[in-house]
């Protein structure tokens, strides 16, 4: 049962929390834009501080940007960066394997992990136009690993996607493999109720852990099939008081978590 009791966090401040957890120290991040900015900024702080940051527009940063950033463009983000150089030479990093993880957003994802950002209905006469894969597509192929940050809906959570721009597990098992892609695939899928994951033999997406004051149920409820629940499966951690210090400290106007 649903507690009644309001946290004294955002969702999108336990979604930047568990983005933060899927970094690990030392690790190479595609960082991607909003809710992850502020997630390598935390892991940086805390568990990952050997963790070092490609930006998309060009740019290598072994700290974050001291100030909050709108745009991967903003000019504190290119202040101190390691490396300022062309979208082209980051997308070589990524082809060459250099990335550990990489995060992207969708409209849609499916059951096995495929994300949607060009179009919704049918292709000759689209209901809704979306923006593109921009370098989602790249990450997505190339990365060690994915982690896919999302609002959770039922309309964003179909069984298929309307149209693959980013491929997941294709249609599960050994898809990747079959096609070409020589490593990666989503890890994590973090929603604004729930942490969800990928079985390791038909890699089909399942819930790991649902958020405090909700249930498996109504993740289960707010998805587009019917959902596995892992075995272990548990209520997610919420944000310690350093977490929460720190994401308040970098966001502190709530743009992105607010």
């Amino acid at each position: 049962m649903a507690q009644s009791m309001t946290p004294d966090y955002t969702p999108q401040e336990l979604m930047v929390v568990c983005a933060a957890r899927e970094i690990h120290d030392g690790e190479v991040v595609f960082v991607g834009m909003r809710l992850p900015l502020l997630a390598f900024a935390l892991a940086k702080r805390t568990h990952a501080p050997g963790a070092i940051g490609l930006f998309e527009n060009g740019l290598v940063r072994d700290a974050p940007s001291s100030e909050l950033l709108l745009t991967m463009g903003d000019a504190p983000n290119i202040a101190g960066a390691e490396w300022a150089t062309r979208t082209g030479a980051l997308m070589g990093l990524l082809a060459q394997g250099f990335a550990n993880l990489g995060f992207v957003g969708g409209a849609e994802v499916d059951r096995f992990g495929n994300l949607n950002t060009s179009y919704i209905g049918a292709h000759a006469h689209p209901a809704v136009k979306l923006p593109g894969s921009g370098g989602g597509a790249d990450i997505a192929s190339l990365a060690g690993r994915l982690a896919i940050i999302l609002a959770h809906e039922k309309k964003r959570f179909p069984e298929h996607v309307s149209y693959i721009t980013s491929p997941g597990y294709g249609d599960g098992g050994d898809w990747r493999e079959r096609v070409g892609l020589p490593r990666g695939g989503p890890a994590a899928v973090i929603t604004t109720l729930a942490v969800l994951g990928f079985t390791a033999d038909t890699h089909e997406m399942e819930l790991r852990s649902w958020h405090p004051g909700g249930s498996a149920e109504d993740v289960r409820a707010n998805t587009g099939w019917d959902l596995r629940v892992a075995p272990d499966a548990r209520e997610t951690p919420p944000p310690t008081a350093d977490e929460l210090r720190i994401i308040r400290e970098c966001d502190p106007q709530g743009f992105w978590t607010r």
